[in-house]
């Protein structure tokens, strides 16, 4: 069994599509603005990565959300509650992703790069079946098709358990584990990758957490941007990360690195 990297598993959105992760933060905003629950931007992307139906659960458990939804209702929230939110995200969803499912900068170099290297590329998302017909029909378009799309929905639970890498690792037929890297933009990616006993990389200028879009990023001041960035790798280090980049240009030079750290016997350990 060679060892090396013989596959990526990618995220999807603020990863390799929606710089920014843009689509699913303005949808949950939405859906809690229409019970009359005003939430920030960055409460809506606190927890993203997770199945949006347990994002949706987290984002109720904010304690300045839960006194909001008490002070309009007069009651505690339920998991009903929870249910309709969803019920109403799923179709809003379908609705305006297609208009942020534009690639990141560098994906498609990536993917060539990739295949010149006989490397699989995988994939895992937070979004359902149905929100992912409309996605990988956007990509394919563009010139991005992975091997593999494990969705949430697909699995017994979503991130931060392993269940959807796992997988994706059955499926592409790659082992050991630690024979594949997982890259995503969000704390529950890193702990996904982790959990799944994978090198896990968080991506940092395109991510959720950067929470703007390229343009944006483009028009930051150095320093204003060195800032985010560091405090970004910070976060994705404390949660386990073992390598964090700025962008996916950097990612060959990290699968080298690898590489050589598994050619001397070292693997991803698990935190």
């Amino acid at each position: 069994m060679k060892n090396s990297i013989q596959a990526v598993i990618f995220d999807w959105a603020g990863t390799t599509i929606d710089y920014g992760c843009m689509a699913p933060a303005k949808v949950f905003v939405e859906i809690f603005n229409r019970m009359g629950i005003e939430i920030t931007d960055a409460q809506a992307r606190e927890p993203m990565g997770q199945n949006k139906i347990d994002h949706i659960r987290e984002i109720f458990k904010m304690q300045e959300v839960s006194s909001k939804w008490f002070e309009k209702y007069g009651v505690k929230w339920t998991e009903e509650d929870v249910e309709k939110l969803y019920n109403d995200f799923i179709p809003l969803q379908v609705e305006v992703v297609a208009n942020y499912a534009e690639l990141i900068p560098g994906l498609l170099e990536i993917q060539e790069e990739l295949r010149n290297r006989n490397i699989k590329i995988g994939s895992t998302t937070g979004y359902n079946k149905e929100i992912m017909e409309v996605v990988s029909v956007k990509a394919e378009e563009q010139g991005y098709k992975p091997d593999y799309v494990v969705c949430s929905s697909d699995v017994v639970a979503g991130r931060p358990s392993p269940w959807m890498a796992l997988k994706n690792a059955s499926e592409l037929n790659i082992y050991p584990l630690s024979n594949i890297i997982k890259v995503g933009d969000t704390v529950a990616d890193i702990k996904e990758g982790i959990n799944a006993c994978m090198w896990s990389i968080g991506v940092v200028e395109s991510s959720n957490e950067m929470g703007l879009t390229y343009d944006e990023v483009k028009a930051l001041g150095q320093d204003e941007l060195t800032k985010r960035i560091d405090q970004i790798t910070t976060k994705f280090l404390n949660a386990g990360a073992h390598v964090v980049i700025k962008n996916l240009d950097e990612l060959p030079v990290i699968i080298d690195k690898i590489n050589e750290e598994l050619s001397n016997g070292l693997t991803p350990h698990v935190l």
